[in-house]
Order: structure tokens, then sequence, then C-alpha cells
């Protein structure tokens, strides 16, 4: 029986059960947990921009991931700390809200913690640095960054356009390939766009890939449609103007739920037991011809009775054995997956411009094309990825997928500032400004925040491989004249130039990533710092296993 008395001598580990944990104050918990995620920050920042590195990451299945992609890094590593966690849950909100910049959000996070160590050192309290990075953030944000907007996206159903705001975000996470990788994801994009709305959107859902090992990333190519990786069934192997009917159930006679014995005394009987099954199926399909339907979609097996029949009455017939598949053939031909074998409905079917077998890289694959029929545009895109290796067309998948979440925040809020380093670079000039005049303590907290800010141009820099406190001196020197649209050049690595260079038209970034991404980073921070006790129960089961 648990004692009811609570002995005030013994603390906190006389009310707590036996084998839990804790830590308190500046070293045990505020110091542990800013040095967690300053872990996290560096293992991340070596992979920000075009020549960011790349991770190798072995997850629990043992599976190899080779990513530059920054919430792929931090969702496969399984990362345990809490506070550490917390910079992952940010990141993992700018990926699912903007797609790109969540390299910038964990970095940033990072850095105003490890900025903050050196202040909790000096001698500054918790609440003055807390108090110093919120008055920073809503000055950045609410203030300083609206002024730094350079152009907006006219219209965001040119092409052109798409492109030069979709290139940049590649170009980060693909380095060489956005050229080709660019105007895939705008023409997709487009091909999906409602031309009846006023404001075009974009659904990241109906932007599908398809990968087909072998070849090389030139060779890739945008299907308005739907693509299935396998043949169809039948021998008819291309169909136009089809009606489509898609089933979510197999295409066979349905076995009875009790048993049954069959005795057979003569020959005629044995030669006539199949009859009754096949005069049966053969309605069935039948009836389903007569609809005028020529593609049958089955999201189950289909007998070979129903198959020769399918055959006879010259019909195309394909199976999908994953249910998202099946709904997105449904969505990709406007009809609906029927639960009972029989005739479907004049709401109930679909209608598909071409469908046909054609041969990539080895393989056949179904491409059902959708394009005039649909009534509003394309509801499905499909961009077929060609690469040598499947490590390659993962990670080109996961820069397509930012790309397409990129088109979607513009399409939004059209406002873009530079690029390159260059927006930060302002933005810290700017803050360090803004620190000077506050008179209290939290001076110091807004000064650290501004300085935490040249961490993305001292990063770039040091990626490309140049020296990054020439490059700042020199970057810093072109915005104090006035020029806030200098950036980091990342190619002039070796070369005799500065290391700086005009961002253009060409090399933007998106204001509403830039914003989400502050925002988050702000908050994990302030939320790092506010802990100053960690209290953790024993962990429920047995031992771990060694």
């Amino acid at each position: 029986m648990t004692s009811m008395a609570y002995n005030a001598a013994g603390g906190l580990s006389s009310m707590l059960k036996d084998g839990h944990s804790h830590h308190e104050g500046l070293d045990g918990a505020t110091l542990r947990n800013i040095e967690a995620a300053k872990s996290l920050s560096s293992i991340v920042s070596s992979s920000l921009g075009p020549n960011g590195m790349n991770k190798l990451v072995i997850n629990h299945l043992e599976k190899i991931i080779v990513t530059s992609d920054c919430a792929t890094i931090v969702k496969e590593l399984e990362i345990e700390h809490p506070a550490a966690r917390m910079l992952c849950l940010a990141a993992q909100s700018q990926d699912s809200e903007c797609g790109d910049g969540t390299n910038l959000t964990v970095s940033f996070a990072g850095e105003l913690l490890s900025n903050a160590e050196d202040l909790l050192r000096m001698g500054l309290h918790t609440s003055e640095i807390i108090l110093g990075y919120k008055k920073a953030g809503e000055k950045l944000v609410n203030d300083i960054l609206p002024k730094l907007v350079v152009s907006r996206l006219q219209d965001p159903r040119d092409q052109a356009e798409l492109i030069r705001v979709v290139k940049p975000v590649l170009a980060a996470k693909q380095y060489g390939f956005e050229d080709v990788l660019a105007p895939l994801v705008a023409e997709a994009c487009l091909g999906t766009m409602s031309s009846s709305s006023s404001k075009p959107s974009v659904n990241p859902d109906s932007v599908r890939v398809a990968k087909i090992l072998g070849g090389n990333v030139s060779q890739s190519q945008v299907i308005h449609g739907m693509v299935l990786l396998r043949g169809a069934e039948t021998t008819i192997t291309k169909v136009e103007n089809a009606k489509v009917t898609v089933f979510g159930c197999g295409i066979e006679a349905s076995a009875t739920e009790a048993k049954g014995t069959v005795l057979m005394e003569n020959a005629e009987d044995l030669k006539g037991y199949n009859k009754t099954e096949e005069r049966k199926m053969e309605e069935i399909i039948k009836s389903i011809a007569e609809t005028g339907t020529k593609l049958i979609i089955s999201g189950g097996s289909i007998s070979e009775m129903a198959l020769h029949f399918i055959e006879r009455y010259q019909m195309m017939c394909v199976k999908i054995n994953s249910k998202w598949d099946l709904r997105r053939a449904c969505t990709a031909t406007n009809s609906t997956a029927l639960v009972r074998l029989g005739p479907a409905t004049p709401d109930e079917m679909g209608i598909c411009d071409a469908a046909h077998v054609k041969e990539i890289g080895g393989r056949k694959v179904t491409i059902l094309s959708q394009g005039k029929s649909a009534k509003d545009g394309c509801r499905l895109s499909t961009i077929v990825l060609r690469a040598s290796t499947s490590s390659v067309l993962q990670d080109l998948e996961r820069a397509i997928d930012d790309g397409v979440h990129t088109i979607k925040t513009v399409c939004r809020n059209p406002e873009l500032v530079p690029g390159a380093g260059a927006t930060e670079m302002a933005l810290s000039i700017k803050i360090k400004e803004f620190g000077d005049t506050c008179p209290g303590l939290d001076q110091y907290a807004i000064r650290s925040f501004a300085k935490a800010l040249e961490l993305v141009p001292r990063t770039l820099a040091q990626n490309s491989g140049q020296d990054a406190s020439a490059v700042l001196a020199a970057l810093s020197a072109a915005h104090s004249n006035g020029k806030t649209t200098m950036g980091v050049d990342i190619d002039a690595g070796g070369s005799d130039k500065d290391g700086v260079r005009e961002t253009g038209d060409d090399l933007v970034d998106l204001m509403a990533t830039k914003k989400s991404a502050f925002q988050l980073s702000i908050d994990a921070a302030v939320t790092v710092l506010r802990v100053d006790q960690i209290i953790m129960a024993k962990q429920a089961g047995g031992g771990k296993p060694r």
C-alpha cells in the first residue's frame, strides 16, 4: 500500500515514482535544451541553399534516405529530445503550410537559441531575452518585411511568371535541374487550375508524381490526367472518348457464405455445372457494355471468365490495387466507384479523352489522358519522373512537392522579396537600428536577433566554399549604401568577385514563406527558452532491448 504521507525533506524525489528524472535551473534545463536545439540546427544548416550538402539517413526500417530536404531529415531522424522536437514540429508546420523554408525555420531558431545562451551567460534574465525577441519579431513581421517587397506575381495563370517564382525553390533543392523541373511543375499546376473562378488556386493533391527508374531527368514529362504504373488486363490497350465505369470491388462471381455439396450423376450435369455462372457473368458484362462503357477500372481481382466477356464486348480493363490510386482515378475521370457489380448510372460514370498503354523505360504504364472533355480543366496532372537511381527519384519528388506548394502559396499571396540572403541582410540591419532605439535591457536581445539573421547569407557563403566573413562584410557595405537587393553570389567561389550580386527579377522568394518561417522560428525559440524545469516520468514497459 502506498504511503499517503509526503516527506518534505525528500523533495521532488519523494513525490514522484522511482525511476523518474528531473533537471532544473539554468545549467540543468535551459542550457541543456539550447544545446539540443543547436545540435539539430547544425545538422540541417549545412544543407541550406543550392550548394547545401546531402544527408544520408538510415531510419528504423533500415531504409536509406539521401536528401538535403530539412523536413525529411528531421522526420526520419526520430528525435526524442523534447526541446529539439519543438523545432521539428515547427519545421513540419512550415512544410505543410508553405512546402519551402523548413531549413530556414530550424536553422534560425537554433541560431536564436545559440545567441540567447551567450546573453544568459552575460547575466540577462530569460524574460528579458524573450521580450526582446518578441519585440524584434513583431517589428520584422509587421513593419520591416512588407517594405522589402520588390514585385508581385501579376498573373498566376502565366506559365513564364510561375516558372520565375518556382525556379529558385527548385534550385535550392536540386541545383542544376531547376531549368528542367520548373516548366514541368508550372505546366502541371496550370493544368489543374480552375478556369472559371476569378482567383486561381492549386490543390497539391491534384499534382501527382509517377517515378520510373531509368533514363535521365530531361526525359521527364507532364501528363494531363493520371498515370498507372501497370498495363491493361485485356488485349485491348487503347480507347478514345471513353465512358468509364469504376468498381471498388472485384469483377468476379461472389462466393456463397454457406458451404454446399453438388451431386453430379452423369456427364450432362458436369457439362452444365458452369453454364449458369457463365450466363450470369455475361449478363452483367453485357449490361455494362450497353451503357456505352469503353473502359472498366477495377479495385479488386478480375476473374478469367469476366475478362473473357470484357474482351468479347470490346472493352478495355485496368486493375488498380491501391485504394488511394482508385480515388485519384475517380477524381481524374469524374466518376464514382461502385461497390456493386452491375451497370453504372449516367451520374456514376466518368469520361476520359483517351486511355492507352505505353512503354516507358521498359515498363508498361496506362495513361488516362484528360483535356477537352473535362468540364473545368483537368482535375489531375501527373509528372512522369525519370532518373538513374531510386534515391535521386525520391529527392526529385520532394523538390517537385515543394514547388507545387510554392505555387499554391503564391496564388494566395503574390508578394515577392529578394532571395539569396538579401532579405535577411536587410532585415538584420533594420532590426539592429531598431535595437539602438530601445532603452531597456531587451536591446541586447534585439541586437542578438539581428545578428542571428546574418545566419542565412553566412551559411550560403560557407556552403558555396567562400570566405563567409568577407562576403558578409561586402554584403553589409552594399546594404548600408541602400542596395537592399544585393544577395550572395553562390557561383563566385574561387574567383576575384566579392561574392555579392544583384538578385534581380529571377532570384526571388515568397514573402508569405519567409513570414511563416520567421514566426514559427521565433515561437519555437521562445517556447524552449520559457522552460526552466524538465521532469520525466518513468517509462512504461520493460527494459529496452540492447
